[in-house]
C-alpha cells in the first residue's frame, strides 16, 4: 500500500457560541476519518480553528464590555476544551485572526484581482443612523417580500425558502437597534463568481484523480447543478459574490482600501490554510506540498449541509483562480436530532459538550453512537436517548469489553500472563477476513456500517465463549491446554476487535494496549495475531451507562439556560419583535383570511423546511407548502386540523416543488417553533376570520 499525503479539515466552529452536540457530529465524523487514516500509516494532518471575525463577534464583544480579541481568546480555549474532552485529536487548532491567515487572505486576494477576478462597485446598503454603522444581511429583519411572513432576516426567508437581498425586505428594521434603516451608497468589492461557472461545473462534476471518487456526493452534486444553471425563467446561475464590508466591522482590512474589510466568509476558509502553516512551522512539513496547483497531496473537507455553497463553488473557486489546488473532496452531513425533534433548549435536548462532560459521562458512549449513525450521505441523524442507552451498553459493554474480561482472569491466574501461539485459530481467521472490508467502509465514511459488522464479529466472538465455556474448562482435568489455547483465541479476537474500534474508541484502545502489552494499534492488528506474548493485568475498560445519568444530563441543560436567562433578564432586550409600523383598518381589510380544514399534510421531498398542505376551504380544494417541518416532525399528526391561510395571495411558484396557493398562519414562539393557530369548535372550512 503506498503511503498517502492527506490534509483533513473541519468546518470552523463560530467564536461567539458553546459547542454542542450537533457541532460534535462532524468532528467526530472527522476525527474518525483521521484516526483510520494515521492507523493505516498514512501521513495524515487534522486542522481546525475558530472562525473569529464579522459583525456577531463585534457586537458580543462590545455587550461583554472587553476588547474582541479577548474575546475570542477566551472562547478559542473553551472550544479546544470542549473538543479535546470529546478526544478530538486535531494536529493543530488554531484561529482565523492570526497572522498567517491575513498574509494568506491578502495573498489570494491579490491574485485574484490580478487575474481579473475583483472589481468595485458602488453599491447601495442598509444603514443603521442609531448605530452609524452598514448592516449585515442577518442583522436586518423585516416581512419578507415573498409570503409576507415577519420578522424574516435580511437574506432568506425561514417560512417560504424565498432568497433575497435585504433591501427588498417590507418594512425592515435594524436587529441591532431596531430603527430603521436607511440606504446609504458604498464602494464594495466582488469576487466575479459568474466568471468562474465554466470551471466549477467541471470541478463539481470531476472526479478525485487519487481514487476515482467524485469530489461531492451525489446529493451535492444535484445541489450544484441548481445554482450553476438557470431555470426556464434565467433565476438561479452563479452571482458575484461581495467580499468586502464597511467598518466599522472585526477583521483584516483589505489592502489598499482603506475602511473595507474582507468579509468573514472570504477569510475563514483560508483559515483552513492558516491552520496548516502554522502547522508546518512548527514541525517542518512542507505546506506548499499540499496547496500548490497540481499538488499530489490530498485535501477534504467536512462540513454541515447548511454551508455546502461554500465550500462547493466560492472555495474551490477561489483556491483555482489565485494558483491553488481545489479540495479533492468535500463531505457533507445532515444535522443532529435528539429525540426525533430539532435540538430545544427549554426540553433540555440543546445538549452542550461542556454539560456532557460535567455530567461525567463518558464522551466515547457518544462518539460511538453518532458513529453507529453516519453513513455518506446528506442524512440529518437522531440521538434517541434511550437507544442510546441501550445501544452502548448492549454492543461496548455486553459484546465487546467483556471479552477481555472474561478471558484474561484465566490467563493471568493460570498461565503466569502468557498468551498461547494462536496464529493457525479459525476463528481469528474469520475476524481478519473482514480486515479490507471494514477498512473500505471507513474509507468511504460508512460508519454504522462498519460498526454492524464489528458488532457481528463480535457476536461470532460471543457465540464461541458460549460454546466453549472456559469457566468450565478450568474445572475440568486434563483440558489445562485447551483452556490456555481458548483464552487466548479471546484475548487475541479482544485485539483484533479493538483494532476495529480504535478510530472511534482511542481511550479504549490506548488502556487496551496497555492491558495487551504493545506499544499501540496500528490496522495491522485487525489481521495479525500476538503470538506467544505476555500481556499485563486486566482492568476494566468501561462501565454502563444509567438512566440516571442521562436524566441528570437533560436536567442540567434546562438549569443552564434558565439559569442565563435569569442573569441576562436585567440587561436582556424583549424577546418580542418590534411591532410593525401602524397599519389601517383599510390595509387589514385587504387580507382575506379563511377557515381551512387540512385533508392531508407529508414532508416534501428535497427540502427541510416544507409541508406540503392539501386543504379544504369550503368553495375549492388547494395547495400550501408552508416552512414549518422542524416544528412538526410527524406531518399526518396535523391531518383533519382546521387552519387560518390567506386565501387572496397570488399563487407563487415554490421552486422545483410546485405552485403554493396561499399562506398559513402561524406563531413564532419564544424558542423558536412556529405554531399553528387553533380555530374554535364549530368554525367551518370557508369561514371568514375578521
Amino acid at each position: 500500500m503506498t503511503p498517502r499525503k492527506i490534509l483533513v479539515t473541519s468546518a470552523l466552529p463560530y467564536a461567539n457560541g458553546s459547542i454542542h452536540l450537533g457541532h460534535m457530529v462532524e468532528h467526530i465524523q472527522t476525527d474518525i476519518w483521521v484516526r483510520f487514516q494515521k492507523l493505516r500509516g498514512h501521513e495524515c494532518y487534522y486542522c481546525c480553528a475558530d472562525d473569529t471575525h464579522g459583525t456577531p463577534v463585534m457586537l458580543a464583544a462590545q455587550k461583554q464590555g472587553i476588547a474582541p480579541e479577548d474575546m475570542i481568546a477566551r472562547v478559542r480555549e473553551e472550544h479546544l476544551a470542549d473538543f479535546t474532552g470529546f478526544l478530538i485529536g486535531y494536529d493543530n487548532y488554531y484561529s482565523t485572526h492570526s497572522p498567517e491567515n491575513q498574509a494568506h487572505s491578502e495573498r489570494i486576494y491579490r491574485a485574484l484581482k490580478a487575474n481579473g477576478k475583483i472589481e468595485s462597485r458602488v453599491i447601495e446598503q442598509l444603514f443603521d443612523p442609531e448605530k452609524n454603522m452598514f448592516l449585515p444581511d442577518r442583522f436586518v429583519k423585516g416581512e419578507c417580500p415573498k409570503c409576507h411572513a415577519q420578522d424574516q432576516y435580511g437574506d432568506n426567508c425561514e417560512v417560504c425558502g424565498t432568497t433575497y437581498s435585504p433591501t427588498e425586505l417590507i418594512k425592515p428594521y435594524s436587529a441591532v437597534s431596531g430603527a430603521t434603516p436607511v440606504l446609504k451608497e458604498s464602494e464594495h468589492f466582488f469576487f466575479k463568481l459568474g466568471e468562474c461557472a465554466d470551471y466549477l461545473k467541471e470541478w463539481t462534476s470531476g472526479s478525485n484523480p487519487h481514487n476515482g471518487k467524485p469530489h461531492l456526493q451525489p446529493e451535492a452534486l444535484n445541489k450544484m447543478k441548481e445554482w450553476l444553471h438557470p431555470d426556464e425563467n434565467g433565476e438561479g446561475g452563479l452571482s458575484d459574490w461581495d467580499i468586502s464590508r464597511d467598518a466599522p466591522y472585526f477583521g483584516f482590512e483589505i489592502p489598499d482600501a482603506p475602511g473595507k474589510y474582507f468579509y468573514v466568509w472570504l477569510d475563514a476558509p483560508v483559515g483552513y490554510m492558516a491552520s496548516f502553516q502554522n502547522l508546518c512551522d512548527r514541525i517542518g512539513t512542507d505546506f506548499d506540498a499540499f496547496f500548490r496547483a497540481g499538488s499530489e497531496a490530498e485535501m477534504y473537507h467536512f462540513i454541515g449541509k447548511d454551508i455546502l455553497y461554500f465550500h462547493a463553488l466560492f472555495w474551490p473557486a477561489m483556491l483555482h483562480f489565485s494558483g491553488h489546488r481545489a479540495p479533492s473532496g468535500v463531505f457533507a452531513h445532515g444535522f443532529l436530532t435528539v429525540d426525533g425533534q430539532k435540538m430545544s433548549k427549554s426540553r433540555g435536548t440543546f445538549i452542550t459538550a461542556k454539560s456532557y462532560l460535567d455530567q461525567k459521562l463518558n464522551p466515547e458512549w457518544m462518539r460511538y453512537y453518532i458513529a453507529a449513525k453516519l453513513n455518506s450521505k446528506i442524512e440529518d441523524i437522531d440521538l434517541n436517548l434511550q437507544d442510546f442507552i441501550s445501544r452502548v451498553n448492549s454492543d461496548l459493554v455486553g459484546k465487546y469489553v467483556n471479552i477481555a474480561a472474561r478471558a484474561s482472569g484465566f490467563i493471568a491466574k493460570r498461565f503466569e500472563g502468557r498468551l498461547k501461539n494462536v496464529s493457525d485459530s479459525a476463528l481469528l481467521a474469520k475476524l481478519a477476513a473482514e480486515s479490507e472490508h471494514i477498512a473500505e467502509q471507513y474509507e468511504n465514511r460508512e460508519y454504522a456500517r462498519a460498526l454492524r459488522d464489528i458488532m457481528a464479529l463480535a457476536d461470532i466472538v460471543n457465540e464461541y465463549v458460549d460454546a466453549n465455556k472456559p469457566w468450565e474448562l478450568a474445572k475440568q482435568e486434563g483440558q489445562e491446554a485447551r483452556l490456555h489455547e481458548v483464552c487466548s483465541e479471546l484475548i487475541n479476537a479482544f485485539a483484533m476487535l479493538t483494532a476495529y474500534l480504535a478510530p472511534v474508541l482511542p481511550n479504549v484502545a490506548t488502556e487496551a494496549a496497555k492491558f495487551l502489552n504493545i506499544p499501540a494499534f496500528t490496522w495491522t492488528h485487525t489481521r495479525e495475531t500476538l503470538g506467544e506474548h505476555a500481556i499485563n493485568k486486566y482492568e476494566h475498560l468501561m462501565q454502563r451507562v444509567e438512566q440516571q445519568q442521562v436524566d441528570n444530563l437533560i436536567e442540567a441543560n434546562k438549569q443552564s439556560i434558565q439559569a442565563a436567562a435569569e442573569q441576562a433578564a436585567p440587561a436582556e432586550e424583549s424577546q418580542y419583535a418590534p411591532v410593525a409600523e401602524q397599519a389601517s383598518f383599510d390595509d387589514f381589510m385587504k387580507i382575506d383570511m379563511r377557515v381551512a380544514k387540512v385533508l392531508n399534510c407529508e414532508a416534501v421531498e428535497g427540502s427541510t423546511k416544507l409541508l406540503k398542505f392539501d386543504l379544504d376551504f369550503g368553495f375549492e380544494q388547494r395547495i400550501i407548502f408552508s416552512g414549518i417541518a422542524a416544528s412538526y416532525p410527524d406531518p399526518a399528526e396535523l391531518n383533519g386540523r382546521m387552519v387560518i391561510a390567506v386565501a387572496n395571495f397570488a399563487p407563487r411558484k415554490m421552486a422545483k416543488f410546485g405552485v403554493s396557493e396561499g399562506m398559513i398562519l402561524s406563531a413564532a414562539t419564544a424558542d423558536g417553533k412556529l405554531r399553528l393557530l387553533d380555530v374554535h369548535e364549530g368554525a367551518q372550512p370557508g369561514d371568514k376570520v375578521g
